[in-house]
């Protein structure tokens, strides 16, 4: 009887795509660009960087493609339950950290926040659903957000979605399947951008089901980039796909942006993917790119409490385009130290932990299970 217990970092065993690890790292520091910029242009067509929310799409895609990666060849044996325990194990830290981040934030906060406002009770039942990422958009000056304290989890609340259905469905289905449900959640998508005139959906309590079509589409689409085997071998290198995903976002606004956008989803990003797994590294650009992968989580998770504290400094205060741009910079750059901070102080620790407990149950179970002579 074979007893050997697969851990959460099998993967360590399989080739390594560093360079989809920057491009993940870029796409998180876009997305904290964006949020910056959000508070200073209100009219969203003024802003840079206004299409930075296109970098949640590209994480979909690359989950798609990671996930396939990753268990494909595996779940059979380790089983949906110890799927999901291994999943939960990766994610559920950081989605609880942000929460109590999100929490002190909106407390503490000495520029607005207005705690003061809300019931006790109404705070811990927006905690506890984002503890649980149970989508509760209760807060009309914070947008309607599905997950008020930590805005950013609205994706990983459809991250857990499309988990769920790879690990029930998506896993056993055919390449001919895969592709046919890809096409449908194409046009899906195709659909909300036409209504809404953006994919920007998804993370409000009004948009809430734009968000299932994003998942859908860039989910499967990367799914089917592992599974078609669709890698391009190229010489792009880390930085020539990062400037080719970084203009994706700062596309100019137009009254196209339906169009625009919906291009970038279905094809662009799914070129990247491509390329980005089929590309190889030069010089000394392989530990940056681990780096950036590593952290690009945790950015991504914690930032937001910080967004909203300098976005009531800002509204409160008149600033100069100087000191708008320095002190922009010089927040981002103290967020990614923050970030692995926290990756390192918190993140990394928690999940050993709670890896080699998961590791010691399966032992106790198998030794348990196994005949005795």
């Amino acid at each position: 009887m074979n007893t050997k217990i697969p851990g959460p970092d099998t993967l360590s065993t399989k080739q390594h795509f560093a360079i989809l690890d920057g491009l993940r790292g870029v796409a998180a520091v876009a997305v904290v660009c964006f949020h910056f910029m959000e508070w200073v242009y209100s009219d969203a067509s003024k802003n840079f960087i206004g299409h930075g929310f296109l970098a949640v799409d590209f994480f979909f895609c690359l989950s798609g493609f990671v996930i396939g990666y990753a268990y494909d060849d595996r779940i059979g044996t380790m089983g949906i339950k110890e799927f999901f325990k291994a999943r939960i194990i990766r994610l559920h830290p950081l989605v609880i950290f942000g929460s109590i981040a999100g929490l002190a934030a909106f407390v503490f906060d000495p520029f607005g926040g207005h705690p003061e406002l809300m019931g006790t009770g109404k705070i811990i039942l927006i905690f506890l659903s984002s503890i649980f990422l149970i989508p509760f958009p209760a807060m009309p000056d914070r947008f309607f957000n599905l997950f008020s304290f930590n805005a950013p989890a609205w994706s990983l609340f459809w991250e857990y979605i499309a988990n769920i259905v790879y690990a029930l469905v998506l896993h056993r289905i055919s390449r001919r399947l895969l592709i046919l449900l890809t096409i449908l959640s194409a046009a899906a998508l195709s659909f909300v951008s036409y209504r809404a005139g953006s994919v920007i959906g998804g993370w409000s309590g009004g948009t809430f089901w734009d968000g299932s079509a994003r998942i859908s589409y860039s989910f499967l689409a990367g799914l089917l980039i592992f599974r078609a085997g669709w890698i391009l071998k190229n010489r792009l290198g880390f930085i020539g796909l990062s400037v080719l995903l970084a203009l994706s976002f700062l596309l100019p606004s137009s009254k196209y942006n339906g169009v625009t956008e919906l291009l970038v989803v279905l094809l662009y990003f799914p070129l990247l993917i491509s390329l980005g797994a089929g590309a190889t590294l030069r010089g000394g650009l392989k530990k940056l790119c681990v780096f950036a992968g590593k952290i690009s989580y945790p950015l991504y998770m914690t930032h937001y409490a910080v967004i909203w504290i300098w976005g009531n400094y800002y509204t409160s205060h008149k600033m100069t385009t100087t000191q708008l741009t320095l002190t922009i910079t010089t927040s981002i750059i103290l967020l990614v130290g923050i970030a692995w901070l926290v990756m390192v102080i918190y993140d990394i620790p928690i999940r050993r932990y709670l890896t080699s407990q998961w590791r010691q149950k399966r032992s106790i179970s198998a030794y348990s299970s196994a005949p005795k002579k």
